[in-house]
């Protein structure tokens, strides 16, 4: 603006310094011709105008470039505003995510099963049940005492008998086995529902599991899903076990994991000592053409030797034994002369390193191997951590704690529906799977026996809570909680969490049946219990509700 009105001022000081009036020409007179000059004055102040309208154009679009300028100064303030107030949103929104994915991770490795719930909200089980409700306190009660109790006496009895003769079987076996090139047997384990104090279905069956290891010089190597390999999904919950020679670093050289080719030579390993004769593992009960343990052929080999040692000492006893199941290699059966038999299984397995998890080559009487990748793929047990864990909580609860009870009746329970509608996927290690949760997640005081009907009720709700989000994750696999004292493996902790559903969620037939067997099994509870069940007075029932 002051730079314009320069330029206008400076316009008329040289007008006016040029007019002819004010510097007439060296004679001094005034031109003749005034007309002309007048004439030369128009065109001149007509020329002076339009350079003033044009300076005042210019100093217009010079206001308006500068309020332009102003506003579009304006304008880029709002928007870094704005953009910091959309950055802001966006941070925060990330950081509701992180917490969100936090809590999410925290909450499938600590709490993977939502227990929740109160007793007051436990009448009814599940949107699909509305009026189906467990019978009362004295009814169960009455239940238990009569049905279950009533089938369980003799079951010390019938584990005494059956490891007394096991020990002898297997001490038969070691002798007839040779030392220095069959397989070192060692002493027999009981696990399973027997030992747990909680089978209610006969015929009572024991299971065994005998470890074993190979002769001298050789060593078992073993390598699980979650060792760090790269291991399918269909093979979680699986190993394998290499069987090496004891001073074999099989670590420390590639040699034995990678092609060298037929022009290279390991300097570590000469030619003679990697590679064995075929024959050589084939006796170790090896796969063929490989190192590793084949579950098949050591089910082979301890048939073989099983049947050799009770040869050796069937003269000594007055009952035959015999294998009871084709499909179950392990499997026994003790027919006295009286018509009556005991069946149980004795089952080879491998130790994994120093802890009491154990590959067991085959589940008797159970699908969860129904599906084996290869022979080579051995199938982890925790049964002896299990047990042991029911062992430890026990002695925190109070007396006559209901924990038992509850598997019991559930186990009874789908066992009559099973006889009735066929079997499903569903297990009692499912059921057990169930109580082990609980019994991490309930404080102590919650298994009272008086508080049977309400635990009962949380095994349910929760059982179908599973089946409805075909997930069941294994107790121990992935469980960051597992009590310290049970002294349990620190790399199974870490692992994924094993969804034991996983199976179903591909077949949809199998998971079907396994949901219609549940409903059906909740829909006959009461009319199941009632068979079972004596009269009890109406005058004792209300006693007890008012209780």
């Amino acid at each position: 603006m002051p730079v314009g009105l320069f330029r206008v001022c400076l316009l008329v000081i040289t007008a006016i310094v040029n007019h002819p009036l004010f510097f007439p020409k060296d004679n001094g007179t005034v031109p003749e011709n005034t007309e002309e000059i007048i004439q030369k004055m128009k065109e001149r102040e007509e020329s002076l105008r339009l350079e003033q309208l044009r300076l005042e154009q210019e100093i217009a679009d010079q206001e308006a470039t500068q309020k332009a300028l102003e506003k579009a100064a304006v304008v880029v303030e709002e928007s870094k505003e704005g953009k910091v107030r959309w950055d802001m949103w966006t941070a925060l929104s990330m950081v509701i995510f992180l917490l969100i994915e936090l809590w999410r991770q925290d909450f499938q490795e600590g709490n993977w099963q939502d227990i929740g719930g109160e007793e007051d909200d436990m009448a009814v089980l599940g949107k699909a049940f509305k009026g189906v409700a467990l019978p009362d306190k004295a009814v169960l009660a009455s239940f238990y005492e009569k049905r279950i109790l009533g089938t369980t006496g003799d079951m010390a009895r019938m584990r005494e008998m059956v490891e007394g003769f096991a020990d002898d079987l297997l001490e038969a076996l070691r002798s007839v086995c040779n030392r220095d090139a069959d397989m070192e047997v060692e002493d027999c384990m009981g696990v399973g529902s027997m030992y747990e104090n909680w089978r209610v279905r006969k015929p009572f069956v024991c299971d065994l599991i005998v470890p074993f290891a190979p002769p001298e010089p050789y060593c078992f190597r073993c390598q699980t899903w979650c060792s760090g390999d790269s291991f399918p999904p269909d093979e979680q919950g699986y190993g394998t076990i290499k069987v090496c020679r004891a001073d074999e670093d099989v670590t420390g050289c590639i040699c034995d994991k990678t092609k060298l080719g037929e022009d290279m030579l390991c300097l570590l390993h000469s030619q003679v000592s990697s590679t064995r004769p075929s024959s050589e593992m084939e006796d170790l009960l090896c796969f063929k053409n490989t190192q590793y343990l084949d579950a098949d052929q050591v089910m082979k080999w301890f048939q073989i030797a099983v049947t050799k040692a009770w040869n050796r000492i069937s003269h000594k006893y007055e009952f035959d034994l015999s294998f009871s199941l084709l499909d179950s290699p392990g499997a026994l059966k003790i027919k006295f002369k009286s018509g009556k038999s005991i069946a149980f299984n004795l089952t080879p397995v491998v130790q994994y390193e120093n802890s009491d998890v154990y590959f067991i080559s085959h589940f008797p009487r159970s699908s969860l191997a129904a599906d084996v990748p290869s022979s080579t793929h051995w199938f982890l047990t925790f049964a002896v951590y299990e047990r042991r864990f029911i062992q430890l909580v026990s002695k925190t609860l109070p007396a006559n704690a209901c924990h038992v009870s509850c598997l019991q009746i559930l186990s009874f329970l789908h066992g009559k529906q099973c006889s009735l509608t066929g079997p499903s996927g569903l297990t009692n290690y499912h059921l057990k799977t169930v109580l082990l949760h609980l019994l991490q997640a309930r404080p102590s005081q919650d298994w009272a026996p008086e508080k049977l009907e309400a635990r009962l009720q949380d095994m349910l709700k929760f059982l179908e809570k599973c089946l409805h989000e075909k997930k069941l994750y294994h107790f121990f696999i992935g469980n960051g909680k597992v009590p310290a004292e049970l002294g349990f493996p620190i790399i199974f902790q870490k692992a994924e969490p094993l969804n034991l559903f996983r199976p179903f969620v591909l077949r949809r037939d199998i998971y079907k049946k396994m949901v219609d067997t549940f409903h059906e099994m909740l829909r006959n509870m009461s009319a199941l219990i009632n068979e079972y069940t004596v009269h009890i007075p109406l005058a004792h029932t209300n006693g007890i509700r008012k209780e």
